[in-house]
């Protein structure tokens, strides 16, 4: 399997009122992360959008923190695609501080088209997809 990484800097914006890392900016960080695998498909939410018609959406998301963050730290994050369906795609994201893992989550992706209703997740996309398995 492959992993996609995606190196983060942690900005005073992303603490709480005690330089550390606000819990749910965690997901922001996977949900850039995610972005930029997709990117490295040769694919962008803006192009599957105009051409498909679709909208990638997080139908579930289970997270475990392990240990915090802090202001100005490095984190890389990094996401393995782990099963395809007709309609949507699991990942597993890793968000690392140096070597200490210090956040986890499953992330349940889902294909829709503009009017919210699960689609197939387009032959090309899936193509793609499957090669990272």
């Amino acid at each position: 399997m492959k992993n996609f990484s995606h190196t983060i800097k942690v900005y005073y914006e992303d603490t709480d009122a005690g330089g550390v890392v606000y819990y749910a900016n965690y997901l922001k960080f996977m949900e850039r992360a995610r972005s930029d695998a997709l990117k490295s498909l040769g694919f962008t939410n803006k192009l599957l959008i105009e051409e498909d018609g679709i909208f990638i959406v997080v139908k579930s998301c289970n997270i475990n923190y392990f240990k915090s963050a802090s202001l100005e730290d490095i984190l890389e994050i990094k996401s393995i695609i782990k099963k395809i369906t007709k309609t949507s795609f699991f990942m597993k994201q890793k968000v690392f501080k140096g070597s200490d893992q210090i956040t986890e989550a499953e992330i349940h992706l889902v294909t829709v088209d503009i009017k919210g209703k699960p689609v197939k997740i387009p032959e090309r996309l899936k193509e793609e997809l499957k090669k990272l398995i």
